[in-house]
């Protein structure tokens, strides 16, 4: 019986049972338990485009997290499937939102897995055996084209749009938190970070890591036509320039970046 089951095994019939509540209406973060593989998706960094050729590969007990009704349409079947998950560390959805009504939407974490969600809380959420045995991985972006890439995306459904100087005051709304996902207490927690900047080499060099080396064919969903051809150090002066070094000086650091 159980004395068959290899240690990641025991894991995973552990991890089943807390997605006896799972959730396949066709709508990631993505968990891959046919390939043993787990995807932290960050922001403004190609993590459509990774997602929907991930997902092409996925079996029917791995995780994928639900997105925007846009985003959804670049997946094939456009599913989303096994993210709703009963385990004690899910937040419950606050009070007030049930007692007004609100509805719970895909990015809340009381729904269990869902986008751009940090690697501690999944590492909480599977387990320590299977983290451990699965191929962690995501990627990240310049900073400072990053921010650029954020401030449209942020902006694009305004008429009259801020500048890219008033819309990098406010730290609220501007920040990007891509560091936080990837690291645990302020250390890299993942096997693999690749780089947006040479995205289509990295991107390959993940899936030979999980033998699936020429296998999926990375396309280019939700391509943002934000800056177009502008080299994005156009949108900066010395202020700006010197606020996102600080803001982002954790990723500039780990990756060595320069403006």
């Amino acid at each position: 019986m159980l004395s068959g089951l290899s240690r990641r095994g025991l894991g995973w019939v552990r991890h089943r049972w807390r997605l006896r509540g799972m959730n396949d209406n066709p709508s990631p973060m993505i968990v891959s338990h046919t390939h043993k593989f787990i995807y932290i998706k960050t922001y403004k960094t190609a993590s459509t485009s990774i997602e929907a050729a991930l997902s092409e590969v996925c079996g029917p007990e791995d995780v994928i997290t639900p997105a925007s009704e846009e985003l959804m349409t670049h997946r094939k079947g456009r599913r989303a499937q096994n993210y709703r998950l009963d385990h004690p560390l899910v937040p419950k959805r606050p009070f007030w939102r049930r007692l007004l009504g609100r509805p719970e939407r895909r990015y809340h974490p009381s729904v269990g897995y869902y986008e751009h969600m940090p690697a501690w809380r999944v590492r909480a959420y599977l387990g320590e055996e299977i983290w451990s045995d699965y191929f962690t991985f995501s990627f990240e972006r310049n900073p400072w084209d990053r921010q650029v890439s954020w401030y449209h995306y942020k902006t694009k459904s305004k008429a009259r749009p801020p500048s890219f100087a008033a819309f990098c005051r406010d730290r609220s709304r501007a920040y990007v938190e891509n560091h936080d996902l990837y690291t645990i207490d302020g250390a890299m927690a993942l096997d693999f970070v690749g780089r947006y900047e040479r995205l289509e080499k990295d991107f390959k060099a993940a899936m030979r890591q999980i033998g699936l080396g020429g296998k999926i064919k990375l396309g280019l969903a939700n391509v943002s036509k934000d800056h177009g051809a502008r080299d994005y150090r156009a949108y900066y002066d010395d202020e700006t320039r010197a606020r996102m070094g600080e803001w982002y000086a954790r990723e500039i650091e780990t990756f060595g970046y320069e403006f």
